[in-house]
């Protein structure tokens, strides 16, 4: 689980009802047409720009944004000199029993068992690199589109009620109540742009970037593997990719 994400919601919204409930009645803040158009307009922004199974979907990748168990590089590198070490011993055959919980990695470890060249090898590696860069570029423009429409429905929302309320200004007792309502629609849209779409779209992209770096990492260790590379200097070669502050390790 990514306990920043988890800190940052719980804290988010914590301090959001606590600034609310200090200012007044937290029902002030409730207001039903105001949550269907920003969250429902929103959400049929979602349908036109995307198919039904990414806007699902999207429900899915939220969870992992929070659920998400970061992996770190210098496992990687360390397994991959391992696997080095082993297929320079006992021969690339000897790769066959290895079993690792990372699939791209089981499938780079299998492509080398069946004999595949490096080149076909990093080509066909660096195909699978290519679309899961556009399977995440995806899920991400779902994110800042929700960041996008929610604002711009928070503003529709208000000019809604705008309208409204200057169609009645016989009773000016009403006038400030109607200004309330109309305002809360911004609120709303801006809050879920600002505490939920956009802090989860720029999570996605660091866990997007870190994941292809280590992809990448794996694509550079098992054709240097391939190729017969020196063990030690397959890792230092691999230690480029991990944070200097990281890199004391063996």
């Amino acid at each position: 689980m990514d306990i920043a994400t988890v800190i940052g919601l719980v804290m988010g919204f914590g301090l959001l009802g606590w600034a609310i409930l200090m200012g007044g009645s937290f029902m002030l803040f409730v207001d039903v047409p105001s949550v269907i158009i920003v969250f429902g307009g929103t959400i049929c922004t979602m349908f036109i720009k995307h198919t039904m199974q990414e806007v699902f979907g999207s429900v899915g990748i939220f969870m992992k944004a929070i659920l998400n168990e970061p992996k770190v590089p210098e496992d990687y590198v360390n397994q991959l000199t391992n696997l080095a070490n082993l297929a320079r011993k006992d021969g690339i055959l000897s790769l066959e029993k290895v079993r690792v919980d990372d699939s791209f990695m089981q499938l780079a470890i299998n492509l080398c068992v069946d004999g595949a060249d490096p080149g076909f090898l990093e080509e066909v590696l660096n195909k699978e690199l290519g679309y899961l860069n556009d399977r995440h570029s995806n899920w991400i423009g779902i994110y800042e589109g929700i960041a996008e429409a929610a604002p711009a429905f928070g503003m529709i929302g208000t000019l809604i009620g705008l309208v409204q309320m200057l169609a009645d200004m016989s009773d000016p007792a009403k006038i400030g109540p109607a200004m309330a309502v109309a305002l809360i629609t911004t609120f709303y849209g801006a809050f879920l742009a600002n505490l939920v779409a956009i802090p989860i779209s720029v999570k996605l992209k660091a866990y997007s970037q870190k994941e292809q770096v280590i992809r990448q990492m794996i694509i550079d260790g098992m054709v240097g593997i391939q190729k017969g590379i020196n063990p030690r200097m397959l890792q230092i070669s691999l230690k480029a990719a991990v944070p200097p502050i990281q890199r004391n390790f063996d």
